[in-house]
């Protein structure tokens, strides 16, 4: 489901990273390694235009997994990447499916009808599109038998949210009247309507994904950059430098 979005003409108040930091933040990928890459070659395009002044910091919103076809070469680009690049990964719902599923297999139950089978594709693994218990214990240690300790380690370091100036990068987005750095995990992966419906003031604006849209939705509170990677081909990053905002 894509939802509507306000775009061009809602801007939000002056927020700023700190001088001499720039912020690339990359919506939900889902598998889509083609516009992945050409996500990463538009920022290496931009970094050569536009130098930084110092410090660029590529941060990536989380869902790297499930429904599109290529989820393991995802984590295989984003793994490396995190070694070349000062990087910052985000832990989304879909990823932990995954890290749940290899601890409780029943969790396919649920994580199959939000693209979990497309994933176990990509590693290899053949499932059927019926799964019994057993079935799911099968594919959970299959899986934990083959996952590379890259992935492993990648999955386990992935951060709840980041910080940057006055703005606040996360998944799905915040619990309102809650104080940032207290939210529950559940909120921080999977809210959508009472913070996507609020008006309140935050304390910085929350940059996030797991709801999309059509086109980057920039409100006073909040930007969301999940453009439905997946399903458009439309794979979106925001920028972020001193007080102005804009889109490669």
């Amino acid at each position: 489901m894509i939802w509507s979005s306000r775009t061009s003409h809602i801007v939000a108040p002056r927020r700023s990273v700190p001088a001499g930091t720039r912020i690339y933040a990359i919506g939900d990928i889902h598998g889509r390694l083609d516009l992945l890459d050409s996500v990463l070659a538009r920022i290496d395009k931009d970094t050569d235009v536009h130098p930084p002044v110092s410090n660029a910091v590529r941060i990536f919103l989380g869902d790297y997994i499930d429904r599109g076809p290529d989820s393991k070469r995802v984590l295989d680009r984003l793994v490396n990447h995190c070694v070349t690049h000062p990087t910052v990964c985000l832990m989304g719902n879909h990823e932990a499916f995954l890290r749940q599923f290899l601890i409780n297999p029943d969790v396919l139950t649920v994580w199959r009808n939000c693209g979990g089978l497309d994933t176990l594709l990509s590693f290899g693994l053949s499932p059927k599109i019926e799964t019994n218990a057993q079935d799911q214990r099968e594919l959970a240690s299959e899986l934990d038998r083959i996952l590379p300790s890259s992935h492993r380690e990648f999955l386990g370091g992935l951060k709840q949210y980041f910080i940057c100036g006055d703005f606040f990068f996360v998944h799905a987005g915040v619990r309102p009247g809650i104080c940032l750095t207290k939210q529950s995990e559940d909120d921080l992966l999977w809210i959508r309507e009472d913070f996507l419906s609020s008006e309140d003031n935050f304390g910085k604006v929350v940059v996030h994904g797991h709801t999309p849209v059509l086109e980057p939705d920039v409100r006073a509170n909040r930007i969301n950059i999940d453009t439905g990677a997946y399903a458009t081909g439309r794979l979106t990053c925001l920028v972020l430098e001193n007080d102005k905002i804009r889109f490669i």
